[in-house]
């Protein structure tokens, strides 16, 4: 029998590990970037055309390669990070397994420049799908330019799979975030199709928050500094009344390495227990650093995940840190043992003798000022006190003329009712019956002919909702009302560009503008039937639904504007409805064209006929 293993050829097995590390243009981003961080540069930028399906282009200033580094450097697996197996636990670069590049060039089209500082000339190299087209000596800045252009030109399948350029921009902004974050002393720019999105220079960490996520963030920091012999904490943690339910400024970086663990974050949430309100994400931007011998950076393809020796006590000492910060700035209440004992009286009574109160103690309120000789005798009445025979005063005037006191009861009459009241009272007589019960504050249950209906009073609503902004967007008439003060809210730069996008279709459902600019909006007029406390909630949500493309790409801009709103309007479930309310739900739902299917597809209602619940009882 013929042998039947082969080895796979290299451009081949290049574009088999392409699949593992470059998954998205935020994938080619990251390893670039990471790239000319390693190479000690102060300066990098970055530049995006297409949300990156066009072209990503890094540049730096840093220390550059030879021409012979420049070739090896789009080999599989040729790294100078490290040399033996031990030094993997010893990382403190970014990359170090040397596949990045060669499976890049796998998959676009790439043209490295690059030059050291002590060379006259550079290297210029054009790599196609694994094959080097040209490489040529050039006149180029001290650094490297590395262009990624066309990704995935040999892969149709995989571009297909890739998301609307505003998903893939917003995952491009996170992996630049994320990068930025961990290296404030390095000056970093992007630009997206000819505009400049970021520019931040070298700053401290407070400052490299605020620069990305805007001058309103510097409010909300508190910060967080812990040293122990295992683990070293700073950072910041957000105040919790400004906190979101979206988790987009979550950060975690260990040893500078940005990273998602699901433990550490139960960790900070543990700590904010019983200060946030429900369903909202705590923020924090916290930096750790252990000893890179505790720790295994290479169990991930993107090296987002990484693998503690001793995560129990990581977690308590994170825990406690975070917790001492809340206390320590007066977020959270705190037993202090240390307290100076002077501080917790207003006055001080030092050279002061204590009060006196001076009292009368022959003094009775339930003295007369008269006294009385006998108990026989009428005293005259003062003017702190009535009379006992006081009272009867009260009835003088009630006897009937010409007859006594001791009239018998049986002759007394009493007034009849009004003779229009029985009119009320026959109306009131014909009572609507009841055909709507509410089950546990979350079903509607209404009788049909052939059964019973269950209805999904969330999901009925949201169908609702939905049908009506979609209406008001299209025609645009939505209904406003004014608020008598503008409302001021805050965002970062990419979710105020977000919301200049949905403007239009915001001011079609009823907002109003008064003005954006910087990173406040000022809105003076909302949607009818829109509480003033929920448009936070409802331009937060709208944005995390636009940047996470809910439900898809394949849907308008309009139809996502009215599914994210009725999502973040419909009645809730748990809450109680008076049976109008039931009624009317269940009268607007079959009012829709599509009453079957809440916005997102799923089931508003089920029906049960009798011989189901026959079959039920056999």
């Amino acid at each position: 029998m013929a042998d039947i293993i082969q080895l796979l050829p290299d451009h081949v097995a290049n574009q088999i590990a392409a699949g593992e590390v470059v998954q998205r243009p935020a994938s080619v981003v990251k390893e670039l970037l990471e790239n000319a961080i390693d190479a000690n540069s102060d300066s990098i930028k970055l530049i995006i055309k297409d949300a990156g399906k066009t072209l990503i282009q890094v540049i730096d200033n840093g220390k550059g390669m030879s021409a012979t580094d420049a070739r090896l450097s789009f080999e599989r697996h040729a790294t100078s990070k490290i040399k033996s197996a031990d030094d993997l636990f010893q990382l403190n670069t970014k990359g170090f397994r040397g596949e990045a590049l060669a499976s890049i060039a796998a998959i676009a089209h790439v043209e490295l420049k690059t030059k050291q500082d002590d060379e006259e000339l550079g290297t210029t190299i054009v790599i196609e799908g694994s094959e080097v087209k040209t490489q040529e000596v050039i006149v180029t800045p001290k650094g490297t330019s590395l262009s990624v252009k066309h990704l995935f030109f040999n892969i149709p399948a995989r571009r297909n799979f890739l998301k609307s350029n505003t998903v893939e921009l917003r995952h491009i902004i996170d992996e630049f975030h994320r990068v930025a974050l961990a290296h404030p002393s390095i000056a970093f720019s992007m630009f997206s199709n000819g505009n400049e999105t970021f520019n931040l220079p070298q700053s401290n960490y407070r400052q490299r928050i605020v620069n990305i996520f805007g001058n309103k963030t510097n409010e909300k920091l508190v910060p967080v500094e812990e040293t122990t012999e295992v683990l070293t904490i700073s950072g910041f943690v957000g105040k919790p009344e400004f906190a979101k339910k979206s988790r987009n400024e979550q950060f975690f970086f260990v040893n500078n390495r940005f990273i998602k663990s699901a433990y550490l974050n139960h960790a900070i949430n543990s700590a904010f227990e019983g200060l946030l309100k429900d369903g909202a994400q705590p923020s924090y931007y916290l930096n750790l650093t252990v000893n890179p011998q505790t720790i295994d950076i290479n169990i991930h393809p993107t090296k987002t995940e990484i693998k503690f020796d001793d995560e129990h006590t990581l977690y308590a000492i994170l825990r406690s840190a975070v917790k001492h910060s809340l206390g320590q700035f007066n977020i959270a209440p705190v037993l202090d043992f240390d307290r100076d004992a002077n501080l917790d009286t207003p006055y001080s009574y030092e050279q002061k003798g204590m009060p006196s109160v001076e009292v009368d103690r022959s003094f009775n309120p339930f003295k007369d000022d008269t006294p009385v000789s006998k108990p026989t005798a009428i005293a005259s009445p003062s003017f702190k006190k009535d009379t006992g025979a006081s009272w009867e005063s009260l009835y003088v005037g009630l006897e009937s003329k010409g007859t006594k006191t001791t009239k018998d009861f049986n002759e007394i009459t009493f007034e009849s009712q009004p003779e229009n009241e029985s009119i009320f009272k026959n109306e009131n007589e014909v009572e609507t019956k009841q055909t709507t019960y509410q089950l546990n504050n979350k079903f509607i249950i209404s009788t049909i002919k052939s059964g019973m209906l269950v209805i999904d009073q969330h999901r009925a609503h949201q169908r609702v909702l939905y049908e009506d902004f979609l209406r008001h967007i299209t025609i645009k008439e939505g209904v406003s009302q004014q608020l008598l003060f503008p409302l001021e809210l805050h965002f970062s730069s990419q979710e105020i560009a977000l919301i200049n996008q949905l403007k239009e279709d915001l001011e079609s459902t009823g907002f109003v503008f008064q003005s954006i600019k910087d990173a406040t909006v000022l809105i003076s007029g909302v949607p009818v039937n829109v509480p003033e406390s929920e448009v936070s909630i409802i331009l937060e949500q709208l944005i995390s639904d636009v940047e996470n493309e809910v439900p898809d790409s394949n849907f308008s801009a309009t139809d996502l504007l009215a599914k994210s709103m009725a999502k973040s309007l419909a009645i809730k479930t748990g809450q109680t409805l008076t049976n109008p309310e039931q009624e009317h739900l269940v009268n607007r739902l079959f009012g829709c064209k599509e009453p079957n299917v809440s916005p997102t597809n799923k089931t508003t209602f089920i029906t049960m006929t009798v011989d189901e619940l026959d079959k039920k009882f056999m």
